[in-house]
């Protein structure tokens, strides 16, 4: 194992991660350890943390964000944080203060449009005076999207239209995605005449025909976080993100149970398939993505997030969409074929 040395002194860099005991936050936890990081496992429940089965020379810290202390120490000596906590409209601006306190960059997976609004608006100020990179929704739902949409306009600078096809062929949530939907209740923003607007109640639905297996689906338009992201970079007059409607109706059941590990990784055997194509005038580009399992996937997303940023001489303050920041297609490149395909 290659272990990751800081660019001040050669110490081993040290990555923390909020919410590591929870089910997308082990992941992030492996892979970092995986990659020679030296990683921080933090959480608010004691008994949660020494539970979990973390990799050898995890350390654990509990903090509280209503106690800034505690989250304080809980970060000492790290480079970076991750938070993997949701839901994010209740714990990305205490962590975003506290990683800008701190000097160290800020990456989170939401796919809460209203939390990655928020961080851009309150914080892009203060983070580039601190040099701190701040990267909200490095995750499956928004970064993903993001870097694909950036790959596929490659040298264009505007597109006339995006459009994003999300299919899963089901969908075991998490505790946290249930809790996390309860709370996200604001209506969902979509891209129009290049500005940021309401989308239409009840949603459009569509038929996507995704290359097999997944063949022609049944769609309903339903922007995550790319829409944020997307915006904040791209010159796109028109985004239209969509999910098909089978997952939809696994998350709806109350009795759909959580996702179980079907390898030694702990991926569930869920499989994905995103598709994006753009338009400027007749002309159009695509750029496709699949794998296996949404939470698993966002670990080697945000770690290659954190490494680039950790190692980039260059490094800017401020918050960023991943395809702002990063080229695209070489980020995606250094995914294939382990994670993505």
């Amino acid at each position: 194992m290659n272990e990751r040395l800081s660019k001040a002194g050669g110490r081993r860099q040290v990555v923390a991660v909020y919410g590591a005991a929870g089910h997308t936050g082990r992941f992030v936890i492996r892979e970092l350890s995986r990659r020679g990081f030296t990683a921080i496992a933090i959480g608010r429940n004691a008994a949660n943390l020494a539970a979990a089965d973390f990799p050898a020379g995890v350390r654990r810290e509990v903090a509280a964000l209503d106690d800034p202390a505690s989250v304080a120490r809980a970060l000492t000596g790290a480079d970076a944080v991750v938070n993997c906590a949701g839901p994010f409209l209740d714990t990305a601006e205490p962590l975003v203060s506290a990683a800008l306190r701190a000097g160290i960059h800020y990456f989170d997976v939401t796919a809460e449009q209203a939390s990655a609004q928020g961080i851009f608006e309150r914080y892009s100020a203060a983070a580039e005076e601190a040099g701190v990179t701040v990267i909200p929704a490095m995750g499956f739902y928004g970064g993903l999207g993001d870097l694909l949409a950036t790959a596929a306009i490659g040298d264009w600078t505007r597109a006339d239209e995006a459009r994003i096809g999300i299919a899963l062929d089901s969908w075991k949530p998490t505790e946290g995605t249930r809790v996390t939907g309860r709370r996200n209740t604001a209506r969902r923003l979509m891209l129009s005449e290049g500005k940021l607007r309401p989308l239409a109640d009840p949603a459009p639905n569509a038929v996507w025909p995704f290359a097999e297996p997944f063949g022609a689906q049944e769609m309903v338009e339903l922007p995550f976080t790319e829409a944020i992201l997307i915006g904040r970079h791209l010159q796109v007059s028109e985004l239209h993100t969509y999910l098909n409607t089978a997952p939809l109706r696994d998350l709806r059941d109350t009795t759909t149970p959580p996702p179980v590990a079907a390898d030694a990784s702990g991926r569930s055997a869920q499989t994905f398939l995103v598709e994006v194509e753009v338009r400027q005038g007749s002309m159009v580009r695509r750029a496709s993505a699949r794998g296996r399992d949404i939470y698993a996937i966002t670990g080697p997303l945000v770690v290659e997030a954190v490494e680039r940023i950790l190692n980039d001489a260059r490094v800017q303050g401020g918050v960023f969409a991943p395809g702002a920041l990063f080229d695209a297609r070489n980020f995606l490149a250094a995914l294939t074929p382990d994670v993505l395909s």
